[in-house]
């Protein structure tokens, strides 16, 4: 199990600090990327053998990291593709007149039970429930029927043979094993598998749903903040999570910035939250894009349970579960933005619904920024460092250079001036290893792979 992050901001090199190398790059390097090839969710899998990709295509992308190899016991083997498959198709609903996009939006496994693995991806209508699964031996020597498939005639069978079992090439073979259809009005952001591993939520902006891995015709509307008037509408849910421990505990936050905690146990329809989360407002800070920056893209749970990070435009923040009025942590991701959000609303990109994430031993969190840069900051010494996804930096175990952006004055040496920041280029989606320091980062078409470096 790799050591605790020590992700400094200054580029140092103390001997307990991480430095993270480049390990892998996925993706074309063309300069016209096709609108499916945009990655659009990034997730590990429990054990952090399989990583999952999901893209604007409805292709569902799974990496399997290779074995160490013997000769090489401490380079940590490779991720390279284990399966491809198309998830969603776009549809058309005709009641509505409106298309239904193929893009996953949310990639959840399942813990493994046995040989298989089951993951769930949806897109903005339709959750589907899939097993991947690998075949080495295939059977012959049917009675009814030949070899190649066709049908034997029965009065031509003298003698009942026993089928057997022969080698073949590994096949990696996904099948949509149930498929959850038709219980979202709006466009689903959210779904989470709940501890009990037989239930999951989806979300979508103004409904939660509860369902059950084994029935797709019913679920349990848990959550409905829709009013009975629409012009009466002052909010949204953005993101909703299930506790990793308790079953029964989930949460959802909001476009207006606050978290709600519910107990299914209180009552069957959490409309009555048991917790409130929010930050009072610095009355003289407020502007006309306070709402929207404080809208909450993304709400994690920390992997003790006792935590919860929110990531709204300009910060992440961590909240203890016991205390509601106010975060115990708050780390500024790219406050420099703070006086171009006018432009930044012109083009949409204040918009922007970044991800975070944490690691393994919940110490360090990351998310992303722009100009395909992310972030990482050590909630033990408070150091934070700024890292770039780029195909620069892409030579095997190349040492990633912290980078610092100059909002100005002098700019240093190898500074980037805010004024030269690439908006289009933006790292929305990222994954942390469950038990090392290994990390994955969405770059538009690219899926980067860094690693901590090995002595």
């Amino acid at each position: 199990m790799a050591g605790v992050a020590r992700a400094g901001g200054d580029g140092g090199g103390s001997s307990n600090e991480l430095q993270w190398c480049f390990s892998q790059v996925k993706g074309a390097i063309d300069e016209d990327v096709a609108e499916a090839d945009i990655i659009s969710t990034v997730e590990f899998n429990y054990s952090g053998d399989l990583l999952a990709t999901g893209d604007k295509g409805g292709r569902v992308v799974i990496f399997q990291r290779e074995q160490e190899s013997k000769t090489r016991p401490l380079s940590r083997g490779e991720y390279n593709v284990y399966s491809t498959f198309q998830s969603h198709e776009p549809e058309f609903d005709y009641l509505k007149s409106l298309e239904i996009e193929e893009k996953i939006n949310k990639i959840r496994w399942l813990p493994q039970q046995n040989a298989a693995h089951f993951l769930l991806s949806t897109n903005d209508k339709t959750i589907k429930l899939w097993k991947i699964s690998e075949r080495d031996k295939r059977a012959e020597g049917y009675n009814l029927k030949d070899e190649d498939g066709r049908l034997r005639d029965p009065v031509r069978i003298k003698e009942l043979r026993v089928p057997t079992l022969k080698p073949m090439d590994l096949m990696v073979e996904a099948s949509p094993r149930r498929i959850f259809a038709n219980a979202h009005t709006y466009h689903i952001n959210s779904i989470s598998v709940n501890s009990d591993y037989a239930t999951y939520l989806s979300a979508d902006d103004l409904r939660i749903n509860l369902w059950h891995l084994e029935i797709t015709n019913r679920s349990f509307n848990i959550v409905d903040i829709k009013p009975a008037n629409m012009e009466e509408l002052t909010e949204v849910i953005t993101a909703a999570e299930f506790h990793p421990q308790q079953c029964n505990v989930f949460v959802y936050s909001s476009s207006k910035g606050t978290i709600r905690l519910c107990d299914m146990r209180s009552s069957a329809l959490c409309d009555r939250h048991s917790k409130f989360f929010e930050e009072p407002e610095d009355p003289s800070s407020r502007s006309f894009f306070s709402e929207i920056i404080s809208s909450i893209s993304d709400v994690k749970f920390s992997h003790n349970g006792r935590y919860m990070m929110t990531r709204d435009y300009l910060s992440v923040k961590v909240w203890d579960l016991n205390m509601e009025n106010r975060p115990v942590e708050t780390y500024q991701v790219h406050e420099y933005l703070r006086s171009k959000l006018c432009s930044l609303y012109e083009n949409d990109c204040i918009f922007d619904k970044f991800e975070c994430c944490w690691n393994g031993f919940d110490s360090t969190i990351m998310t992303g920024s722009y100009n395909n840069f992310f972030r990482m900051f050590d909630r033990n010494t408070r150091r934070d460092t700024t890292l770039e996804a780029s195909r620069e930096s892409s030579k095997s175990r190349a040492i990633l250079k912290p980078r610092k952006v100059c909002t100005g004055g002098k700019r240093k040496k190898d500074e980037i001036s805010v004024d030269s920041l690439d908006f289009n280029k933006k790292i929305l989606h990222t994954a942390w290893h469950p038990t090392e320091n290994f990390i994955a980062v969405a770059a538009t078409n690219n899926l980067y792979l860094f690693q901590d470096k090995i002595n």
